[in-house]
């Protein structure tokens, strides 16, 4: 599925949580819905301007059998192109209330400036 802000990838292994993904002058701001999943079962990555969130959301031990299921459970995988560049060493991510939050910098190098004309 394309959007304005790159490519997204929905067919790798198991599902692909839902997300929102926004867009300031300095920073793009992603929420993923990641209700159930544990902190240590997560794993995000940036490689050059390729955001990834991959990992597991486990099943629950039950007792009995279970008739009825509709709740996903297994491998997850999250996957954008950001279409600047931006800054891996200032990404933070927060987990609160089963949605992870991350905020990337854009670059310097890719945030827009205004070019002022010099008199002659």
């Amino acid at each position: 599925m394309n959007s304005p802000f790159g490519q997204f990838n929905e067919t790798v292994i198991g599902w692909s949580p839902l997300a929102d993904l926004s867009e300031t002058e300095d920073t793009y701001s992603i929420d993923i819905d990641l209700p159930g999943v544990n902190q240590e079962d997560i794993d995000i990555q940036l490689h050059g301007n390729l955001f990834t969130v991959s990992g597991e959301l486990k099943q629950k031990e039950r007792k009995g059998l279970l008739r009825h299921r509709t709740r996903r459970v297994g491998q997850f995988h999250y996957q954008v192109q950001l279409p600047d560049k931006v800054d891996g060493d200032k990404v933070e991510a927060e987990l609160n209330d089963g949605v992870l939050s991350v905020t990337i910098p854009k670059s310097e190098t890719s945030k827009p400036k205004r070019i002022t004309i010099k008199g002659s």
